[in-house]
This record gives C-alpha cells, structure tokens and sequence, in this order.
C-alpha cells in the first residue's frame, strides 16, 4: 500500500469520527526524544551493535562501522538490515546483547516531563523500534510508568514468533551488502520506523485517527514518513523545522510552550469531560 493511497484511506476511516476535537491523541518515540541524547545511550547502543555483528555474527571488525551505517539507513534498524541480507540469529537474543548492556543508570527521574504528561487528559501512546523490555526500562528510570495508555513495541510489530524464520525472509544467505549502491538491497522481515506498514500497523492496532494525533520523534525520516501519513508532526532533539516537521523542539520539556493550544483543549475536555473510544486495543504491556 502506497504512502498516498493510505493516507486517502485514513482519511475515509476517520472523516467522521468526533469532529469537535482538533487532537484526540499524543504519539511518542521513546530513545532521543523521551530522554536527551546526551544520556549516551545511543552511542553505547551503536557500540553494541557493532559487537553483536563482530561476536555473534563473525562479520569483520574493519568493516562493521560501514556496514552498520549503511544497514541503518536503508532498513530503519541495523536488525531488519542484518536480517535482510540473511543473518540468521534469535530476536531476543539481539536485544538482550544491545540493550541489555546500555548505560540506563544514566537516566535520572524527570518529574517535569511526568507532570507535563499527566496535565493533558489526551490519549497517550508509545511508539517505539525497541523490545518492550527496553522501553520498559527506559520509562521507569524516567519515573514515567503510568503516564501512557498503549506501548507499541517491536513485538507488537513482529509478533509472529521467530526461529529462523524461513518464509518471511524474501534473501537468503550471507549476502554482501555495497555501501554505494541501494539498488540490489534485499527485503527485510521486519516491521519497523521509518515505513509506512509500521505507521499503518500502530494506527490500527491502537485505534489511531493520524488527522488528530501529534506524533513526537527525533529521526527526521520517521516524521516524514509521519507527516505524509497525515500526522502532526514534532520533531524533537532540535529547534530547527525541516520539512515535514510541523514543529522543532530542542527538548521534549519544550513542549507546553510550543503547544500551549493542547493545554487549552485539555481545560475544555475536563470541564466537559472525557470518553475514551472503548476499542483501543492494548497490545503491549510494559515491562521493567
């Protein structure tokens, strides 16, 4: 499905569902917008990865640095990367190696950010390429637990379970990847950011309207995709707006003073009250 077909058929969906309100939910990436990147964990993430390649997958250590920035850029993550070209290695397995090992001590309680949470009686939900437990880790070091009503994880992407998957893997073998060429790149298994399928999917799964949701993330890709998809966009991580941002916060405690219209809807929803649709499904729980 094409990026303007679904936004048409978003659309269609969503046309008459409650036209009072302008936004109806808040969508949140969780690593480098919920937390600075200045915490180190995405360096240390980076610095896993390219171990797990170099121990667990036998790929030379010389070529690990290239090869990971460019499996990063075509396919969203170095996983969906490493498994489109055929490495074969269990999914829990790969985030207990690169998460498991992150640096979470760095992350101190924000009651700023739990009380800017919980002062807006909007539907709130995680968005994540994480594993649950990773986003569940990353919450409660935040002291953040309680303030979402959904988490969409990897697992709630990729459900299926996973043993060498052999019929959703479309290349197999341990192809060479070129770093100049993306014209012979393989199809990935994977369900994940940057691409439309996985916007799709968490519409769904979590009764999502795009034309009233804000969505927050620091990946410019990932807004873009956002953005044609239909949602409001904030990007997060920098005050300049690049197209297909609506907004550009330098931290995500910018966001009342960027949105204060959210805190206007907020006062008319409580003096009105608030009900929320009884469809929204939550897939998956997190876990510290």
């Amino acid at each position: 499905m094409g990026v303007v077909s679904s936004k048409i058929e978003y659309e269609k969906q969503y046309q008459h569902v409650n036209p009072a309100a302008k936004y109806e939910c808040l969508l949140f990436d969780v690593d480098d917008t919920l937390y600075s990147l200045s915490s180190g964990l995405s360096k240390a993430c980076t610095k896993n990865i390219e171990e797990f390649m170099v121990q667990k997958l036998g790929i030379e250590e010389s070529k690990v640095t290239e090869i990971n920035r460019v499996l990063y850029r075509n396919y969203g993550t170095s996983m969906a990367g490493l498994k489109a070209i055929g490495y074969n290695f269990d999914y829990d397995e790969y985030h207990s190696f690169v998460h498991g090992r992150l640096p979470y001590h760095n992350l101190k309680p924000d009651p700023l950010l739990r009380s800017l949470l919980l002062s807006l009686p909007i539907r709130k939900v995680i968005f994540s390429n994480g594993d649950k437990v990773h986003v569940g880790k990353v919450l409660k070091k935040l002291g953040l637990e309680g303030c979402f009503e959904t988490v969409i994880s990897f697992e709630t992407l990729n459900p299926t379970s996973e043993s060498d998957d052999e019929t959703s893997v479309k290349f197999r073998g341990r192809g060479s990847i070129s770093t100049k060429s993306q014209s012979a790149l393989p199809d990935t298994p994977i369900i994940c950011k940057p691409f439309a399928n996985a916007f799709e999917q968490a519409f769904k799964i979590a009764n999502i309207n795009p034309q009233k949701t804000i969505f927050f993330d620091d990946s410019i890709r990932n807004i873009q995709t956002g953005k044609q998809l239909g949602l409001h966009t904030v990007l997060v991580g920098t005050s300049h707006r690049t197209n297909g941002a609506d907004y550009a916060l330098e931290s995500i405690h910018n966001i009342k003073e960027a949105l204060p219209e959210l805190w206007e809807l907020a006062a008319n929803k409580k003096s009105q009250g608030v009900i929320y649709s009884k469809k929204v499904a939550i897939q998956t729980s997190v876990m510290a």
